[in-house]
Order: structure tokens, then sequence, then C-alpha cells
């Protein structure tokens, strides 16, 4: 089994001056999911090299068990400082990707072109994607075959606007990833503010939060093993 999970490389928080990235919960708790699980992770970014962790993510508060155990692991480590570049990469020779979330994604892979079409391929290849947080948002200019929107009609959940509010970026942000998966017809719903809550429709499973992150990767696998 062989996982390609996907990492923003946008570092900047819009006009803030504070920095931004993917949220280290959200890569850690998945990738032990599937390392524990058996299965063979590769990571990649669309710049290449180490992409930029939000330096809030690693602030004690914000610390669990698995992110201790990340950034105490040298292999993960040395994984983590040379993702590869997103264009070199296509859904083949993967079994499933999966995006963990972060402000980041949702300024460049939301708008990646790349990002968009493994997206697309993927689940046209009858392979699982699997996205948590914000990273729901990458979803906004994805296509089914049909032309319509991919999460038209697809029950889907992602960072909620209240949440989103709770940390004071609502204005921030480029756009609210509970509206636009609403703006594209997706059937979202959502638990409490900062509950572990993930949804399935087919191949598609989305995460509502950075406590999500872990049950999405345990749902991905289920749905692996199934198939």
């Amino acid at each position: 089994m062989k996982i390609l999970m996907v990492l923003t490389s946008h570092d900047k928080l819009g006009d803030t001056g504070r920095r931004t990235g993917f949220w280290l919960e959200e890569l850690a708790a998945p990738y032990y999911v599937f390392k524990d699980g058996g299965a063979e992770v590769v990571l990649a970014s669309p710049k290449g090299g180490r992409p930029p962790l939000d330096p809030k993510s690693n602030e004690p508060g914000f610390q669990t068990d698995l992110t201790r155990r990340f950034e105490a692991d040298s292999e993960a480590n040395a994984v983590l400082s040379d993702t590869v570049r997103l264009d070199g990469v296509t859904h083949e020779g993967f079994d499933a990707v999966f995006y963990p979330g972060g402000h980041g994604p949702l300024w460049d892979l939301a708008e990646d072109p790349t990002s968009v079409r493994l997206i697309e391929t993927t689940l046209q290849a009858g392979k699982p994607v699997t996205l948590v947080c914000h990273a729901p948002g990458v979803l906004r200019h994805a296509k089914s075959p049909n032309g319509r929107p991919l999460v038209e009609g697809k029950a889907v959940t992602g960072f909620t606007n209240t949440e989103e509010e709770a940390v004071g970026l609502t204005e921030v942000v480029p756009f609210l990833v509970e509206d636009e998966l609403k703006r594209n017809g997706g059937a979202f719903s959502k638990a409490g503010d900062w509950e572990p809550y993930v949804v399935g429709d087919g191949l598609l499973i989305t995460g509502q939060n950075p406590a999500s992150s872990g049950p999405a990767a345990e749902r991905l696998l289920d749905l692996l093993a199934r198939a």
C-alpha cells in the first residue's frame, strides 16, 4: 500500500505579516496511521523540498503525542525535508491521496491546476482522495467527468465558518471552506467546533478539523481494506 500526502508550499497568512503553512497534527496523525498500518508514505508539495510549517501548530497547546513523535522522528523529518514536486507525480503507483490542511492550501493548492488534475484523475481511476480541515477547500475548482463541480451532491465537511471565526481569520482567508463547499453544491454537514468529524461519500473522504485528521486516515485505510 502506497499513499501520497500533498502539503502546501504557501507560507504567508494573507497581509497579516504572520506565517502559515501546513498544520502539524494534520500531517503527523495521518502519517502514523498510515505507517503503523504498513503503508509506504510519499510526501509532495508544489515547490518540493521542505514545506512551511504553520508555527502556531507547534505551540504547546496544539502539540499531541503524535506531533511530538513526529518531531523526534529523524526518518520522518528527512522525508519532510525532501518532498517531491507535485508536478512530478501522478496517481499512478499510489493507492490513495491524502491532503492535510493548515491555512496554506487555501492560497496555493486551491488554485493549482496540477493539484486539481491529481484529484480528478485519482478519483476517475477508482482510488480514494481524503482531505481534512482547510484542505477540502482545494476541491473548489475540481470537476466531475460531466463538467459539474466535483462536490456537487456529495456529502462533505471541512473547517467550519464558526471555527474560522474562532481563530480570528474570517477576513484574512481568501475564501471560507464551508461557504465554498456549499456554493459548489456540496451537502455540507458538521459537528461542534473542534470535535472530530469525518464524512465519506464513495471515494471522497473529508474531515472537519485537526482532530479529524487521524480518524479520516483510519477511514481511508478501512476503505482501502475493503477494495
